[in-house]
């Protein structure tokens, strides 16, 4: 006898197939009669973003395994007249009565794997507008249907690694440019954007993705899940070894600063201080009032502070973070008066970076920037590409390096972005009608050009100006110097990168 546990936990074998939008599921009636091949293309078509016009191809790889092979392991598995009778259920559960018919999806069940070959510039590729990274096509005439009927499953799970990527890449050249201007180190901007957007993604698969996009540009993170993501889908296995994935530091939250009460406040930095004598450190300092911390219990601090072999990290994390960071004084506009503001009377004025250096002290570095003695800030609240740009100008105009900051991102910066972000789409560019070649594309009237799609086969090439250009309908003879090259075909990996690969692809972490 069946329980009710039983039946809710008894798995899916067809889970994979209906990983599609309702509408697709009679698609393979609706196109031509004798259509025998299909060949479309994922290309980001456009920005929301200032000043980005490339996209950072990233997730390919990690949807070829878990989706095209492990996800429809179980289909190819299960004996062939349950699994068709699953999916015949599937089709009366949604759309009743129907003339779709089970028997491309029993052929699907006898070929054992997906007939489709995927071709892709490399990961971690700066891509242009308007030029393809991922080309998808059948390679068996009865399985043409298949090539958009997974395009649901394949936009759902490269657009957003692909967005997060791009917009880490973006964090990275703001952060570059400003360590190059006051004298830090490039390698320490490995570490000067961490990732705190676990909490703030929509599931634990998504943020495990999103946060390997991030470490393609970084290296500090506290998605963890990215660890596990990475050694799955980009095994070092697959090409050199990865090297370090992802780094953090020991580390407060306000449940610990908390815990005791404003009273007990400076013995909660002590103890922590005290435990952790060696390493650097991070200590949120605003779970009542950061001015006294700055003012009053870092200095009794000072002793445990200085001994300490590594930096004791300030993290202050409320308030507009410029104007915290690096005093109201430094605001654009700002308006100064002749009144004296002492560090007592009025610390916001001066802001952390100046009430720690009046403390602590710094040394110049070979630029003739300032750099804190035994203490940094990181600021991990409401961080975006402007106010990075913001606070690091001010602190370069303040005479300190860039170093003295680490910022943190959250879900705001990675997960408050749509697939129109960078309007990514899949479309069909090419079918073959009786093994007759057609090229298709759209071009709505109404939408004045900006939704014209490519059309043909396609190619992507290095023009002279070291840029990748896209070529439509592409010879034969151009499809085969092309970039798009092949990475899966037929159930199997023609080509596979590590994570340090894709991340020497792109070039914002030294190998």
């Amino acid at each position: 006898m069946t329980t009710i546990a039983q039946e809710i936990t008894k798995p899916s074998v067809t889970a994979a197939l209906f990983d599609t939008d309702a509408y697709k599921l009679g698609h393979i009636h609706m196109y031509p009669k004798g259509t025998t091949k299909v060949l479309s293309n994922f290309t980001n078509r456009g920005s929301r973003i200032d000043g980005v016009d490339h996209v950072v191809h990233f997730g390919l790889q990690a949807f070829l395994q878990d989706y095209c092979i492990e996800r429809f392991a179980p289909f190819f598995a299960a004996d062939e007249d349950e699994a068709v009778a699953e999916y015949a259920d599937g089709l009366i559960a949604v759309l009743g009565p129907n003339n779709i018919g089970t028997d491309h999806v029993r052929a699907l069940h006898r070929r054992g794997y997906l007939p489709l070959i995927f071709r892709a510039l490399p990961e971690g590729t700066r891509v242009p507008l308007l030029v393809p990274s991922v080309t998808v096509e059948s390679t068996e005439r009865e399985f043409f249907w298949l090539v958009n009927y997974i395009e649901t499953a394949l936009s759902a799970s490269i657009w957003h690694p692909s967005t997060v990527a791009t917009i880490a890449d973006k964090y990275r050249g703001i952060l570059d440019d400003a360590a190059e201007r006051t004298g830090t180190a490039p390698e320490f901007v490995d570490w000067q954007l961490h990732d705190f957007s676990f909490r703030g993604m929509p599931g634990i698969d998504t943020a495990a993705a999103s946060g390997a996009a991030h470490l393609l540009s970084f290296k500090g993170s506290d998605s963890l899940g990215a660890m596990d993501f990475v050694r799955r889908y980009y095994n070092s296995a697959f090409g050199a070894e990865n090297g370090q994935i992802l780094g953090s530091i020991p580390a407060s939250e306000h449940a610990v600063m908390c815990a005791s009460g404003p009273e007990g406040e400076e013995e909660t930095f002590r103890s922590i201080l005290e435990a952790n004598p060696a390493g650097n450190i991070s200590l949120v300092s605003d779970g009542y009032d950061l001015w006294k911390v700055l003012q009053v219990i870092l200095p009794n601090l000072k002793d445990v502070i200085m001994a300490r072999e590594g930096n004791t990290v300030i993290r202050p994390d409320s308030g507009d973070p410029a104007d915290i960071v690096c005093g109201t004084r430094t605001r654009p506009g700002a308006v100064h008066t002749a009144e004296v503001k002492t560090m007592e009377r009025n610390p916001a004025y001066f802001g952390v970076i100046e009430l720690l250096d009046a403390e602590f002290g710094h040394t110049i570095n070979d630029a003739g920037y300032k750099v804190l003695n035994k203490v940094r800030v990181m600021y991990g609240d409401s961080i975006t590409a402007e106010r990075a740009v913001d606070m690091t100008s001010r602190l370069e105009k303040m005479g300190y390096a860039s170093e003295n900051l680490v910022m943190g991102v959250g879900s705001f910066t990675y997960q408050y972005n749509t697939r129109d972000t960078f309007s990514s789409a899949i479309k069909v560019t090419y079918i073959e009608v009786d093994d007759e070649g057609r090229n298709v594309f759209k071009d709505p009237v109404t939408a004045k050009g900006s939704k014209r799609s490519a059309t043909g086969r396609l190619a992507v090439i290095l023009g002279e100006d070291g840029e990748l250009k896209l070529i439509e309908k592409a010879t034969p003879e151009q499809e085969a110097i092309s970039l798009l090259q092949p990475v899966w075909a037929n159930g199997q990996f023609i080509r596979r990168q590590s994570f340090a690969d894709v991340r020497a692809v792109l070039g914002n972490i030294a190998s």
